[in-house]
């Protein structure tokens, strides 16, 4: 059985954004030669989360609203994290909502995914440098 592992690093400019990571991931199983197995792969900040869903705009609008409404930005009081001199408590609860991590099987060398589905790192406190683990096993 063979193993690779990669750091993925993104600089977010805005608190908040979703990206499709799919191509980033997809090079990375290419790069590891590996033809059958299972690619993990998961948000190394506990601010950030990495899930898979449909990349369309509207929903990931819709995302941010729904998130926003759970767990508002502000009042920066509201979260008791804060009170540390934080200012990113909603952070902390988006990610949880919306998950850590994602496991995908690998098929003939490829993704195996549904109908629609992509990886996206979804960011709740950017505006700095922050990383994405993808690890690969199989043969």
């Amino acid at each position: 059985m063979k193993s690779y592992r990669k750091e993925l690093w993104f600089d977010i400019p805005t608190r908040r954004e979703f990206r499709n990571i799919t191509p980033d991931v997809e090079a990375c199983l290419s790069e590891s030669g590996i033809r059958e197995g299972f690619l993990l792969c998961n948000a190394m900040h506990i601010t950030a989360s990495v899930f898979i869903n449909d990349d369309e705009g509207g929903l990931h609008r819709d995302f941010d609203h729904w998130l926003e409404q759970l767990a508002p930005h502000e009042p920066l009081s509201r979260y008791r994290h804060n009170n540390t001199g934080e200012d990113n408590g909603d952070a902390h609860l988006k990610r949880t909502v919306m998950g850590r991590e994602v496991v995908v099987a690998i098929t003939a060398g490829k993704l195996d995914f549904g109908p629609w589905e992509q990886i996206f790192y979804g960011e709740f406190d950017g505006r700095r440098r922050k990383r994405v683990l993808v690890k690969i096993i199989g043969e």
